[in-house]
């Protein structure tokens, strides 16, 4: 049987990652999600259809136009976007995703069908910085 561990160490253990939702305000979870991510030395991608660069690395507006398949992906985005995203995340092969805090899509029926797609999927628990965090220690 999984636990939330579990599945936070199989998200961290991926080779790609992308967040969607990172942002250059440096204020906002997205852009403290990506530059986590980019500190801890992770292949990581910035999905924002309105940025061209978050902190020099080239922004894409969806995960197909990525370079490369992600393993994982991060998801900081308004949940009215967040449905939108799931689904990208299953036709393109992503294995893991990380619903952060407030990111949860407005229709529970969008994290049922990741997971009937075979994605595994943290929600309702602690957030990407936190993991981050405790692995710097």
């Amino acid at each position: 049987m999984d636990n939330g561990r579990q599945s936070i160490d199989r998200f961290m253990a991926g080779k790609t990652f992308a967040v969607a939702g990172a942002s250059e305000d440096a204020s906002k979870y997205g852009h403290l999600c990506f530059a986590g991510l980019q500190h801890a030395g992770f292949t990581v991608y910035p999905l924002n259809p309105r940025a061209k660069t978050i902190l020099g690395v080239t922004a894409y507006p969806q995960l197909s136009a990525l370079p490369e398949r992600v393993e994982s992906l991060s998801i900081v985005t308004p949940p009215s976007v967040s449905e939108r995203v799931l689904d990208d995340a299953i036709a393109f092969g992503v294995q893991h995703v990380w619903m952060q805090p407030g990111a949860e899509p407005d229709r529970p029926d969008a994290v049922d069908r990741a997971r009937n797609a075979g994605l595994t999927v943290i929600m309702g628990g602690p957030c990407l910085l936190v993991e981050l965090s405790i692995r710097r220690k």
